[in-house]
């Protein structure tokens, strides 16, 4: 009950919600279909002046002008409010969730893809289909536009509920200098995890040099899970939850837990950074002081750590110095669905209200959100993964780095679990891999990991082999 005054200090613009009312999603279908004037509302974590300030200019500045001049165009006088917001993610996700239950909230709403589940189990999340009709949803031409594993995004049991916003691509980078010193090439792929030891040992011979980086602990939170474990257990083929269970200490995590083993108790990389606070950062520091040489991280880490204008960690000849190789399978043909190679990938999602009183005009406006025009109008010139193949062909064609994940790496990604119970099974990963780090043996380290899975989500939720 805490957060009650928490949520009554949000900034929230304005607080009207004309569109909606609390009518049953599967009553709302053909609702005020043909309709020639109608009042929607935009929800997002973005304020002007504050959080994610281009996002909320973007949707003032251009989408709603933009669509209510469509719709004139079509003889429909629309009206359309941005209700922004500038919270906690974890206070903004409880305002969203009580504005739901209650009949309220946004008529199109911007969530984390992560919460999707989670929503969707608890009725405040509708499928698509459910609100407008399939062949409403089906009809959509942006779907041929944006890679199926990126859509799944939007998906959940088999049904879509919403358009995935914004997605990046995790890449194996390595460092061109040492591996140069190291007789390494410049163009290197690895094809399996013994790929990736194999170079590891020759940059071992290279004074002062870090080999491997691999997120491990709790000190470095989710970048352990998702720029470590994740990945890595779509490389054995079974991914952290499937079939409607969580993994255990199945053989697939053990041999994840040996691969952390044989890279910090095989001295190729830095144990102690792994428990420092700060260690995720340092890491940044030492990549691009050339005291690193293979780091997994996501398009992030280009854009905005080692980038030379102005990065975290600048690295001023990153575009010589700096290769990307995509994340190998534990060996060829291993990885999730036969996959050679594989990644992982985070995003929101825009999803139609299930309380919204027009709910064909909504979906309209997620599509016109997501259109090749206003997706461009988004990332304003500045190189940006988007979820559109087209888009992205025209932004990111003077960035190679950023087109190859565009190109080569979205189309094989992965999404965390949008369920509740996944930052358990996170934390209970992340502690896994400090185990390993700090000494102990894959199949100890496997066995209380087991322990706190079943602790947060029941026996009968946690799959063994």
């Amino acid at each position: 009950m805490r957060l009650v005054p928490l949520l009554s200090l949000l900034v929230v613009v304005p607080l009207t919600v004309a569109g909606c009312v609390g009518k049953p999603a599967d009553q709302n279908a053909g609702q005020n279909a043909d309709v020639k004037e109608f009042t929607l509302t935009i929800g997002a974590n973005a304020l002007a002046g504050g959080k994610n300030e281009n996002t909320a200019k973007w949707t003032v500045d251009h989408v709603i002008p933009k669509f209510v001049e469509a719709q004139k165009a079509k003889g429909v006088t629309a009206t359309v409010r941005f209700e922004g917001n500038g919270a906690d993610d974890k206070d903004y996700k409880t305002k969203v969730a009580l504005d739901l239950k209650t009949g309220g909230g946004a008529d199109v709403q911007e969530i984390d893809g992560i919460w999707l589940g989670e929503f969707a189990q608890a009725g405040q999340a509708k499928p698509l289909a459910d609100l407008v009709g399939q062949d409403k949803v089906d009809a959509w031409d942006g779907w041929s536009k944006i890679p199926k594993a990126v859509a799944a995004l939007g998906d959940f049991d088999g049904k879509r509920y919403g358009v995935p916003v914004g997605t990046d691509g995790r890449v194996l980078y390595f460092n061109k200098k040492l591996f140069a010193q190291a007789g390494l090439p410049a163009d290197w792929q690895p094809r399996s995890w013994d790929d990736v030891l194999e170079a590891g040992q020759k940059l071992k011979t290279v004074p002062g040099v870090i080999p491997i980086q691999l997120n491990a602990g709790t000190a470095m939170t989710e970048a352990t899970t998702m720029q470590g474990v994740l990945p890595l257990l779509a490389g054995t083929g079974k991914p952290v939850y499937d079939n409607g269970k969580w993994q255990g200490a199945s053989r697939n995590l053990k041999d994840v837990l040996g691969l952390y083993q044989k890279i910090y108790s095989g001295g190729l990389g830095d144990p102690l950074l792994q428990q420092e606070a700060k260690g995720r950062d340092k890491s940044f520091a030492q990549f691009a002081g050339n005291k690193i040489g293979i780091l997994l991280e996501s398009d992030y880490f280009w854009r905005s750590v080692v980038n030379p204008a102005n990065g975290v960690a600048k690295m001023t000849d990153r575009d010589t110095a700096v290769g990307w190789a995509k994340i190998p399978a534990q060996r060829a043909g291993s990885g999730v669905g036969g996959q050679d190679f594989v990644s992982m990938s985070g995003g929101s999602i825009r999803v139609v209200n299930p309380n919204t009183k027009y709910p064909r005009q909504a979906w309209e406006l997620v599509q016109f959100m997501n259109s090749f025009d206003a997706t461009k109008a988004r990332v304003a010139g500045t190189p940006q993964i988007t979820v559109r193949s087209d888009v992205n062909d025209d932004v990111l064609k003077g960035d190679p780095m950023l087109s190859y994940v565009s190109k080569e790496v979205l189309p094989i990604t992965r999404y965390r679990p949008g369920l509740a119970q996944y930052t358990q099974i996170s934390a209970a990963l992340q502690q896994a891999t400090a185990d390993v780090v700090a000494g102990k043996s894959p199949d100890d380290a496997a066995a209380a990991y087991q322990q706190a899975a079943v602790k947060a989500v029941g026996e009968a939720s946690v799959a063994v082999d």
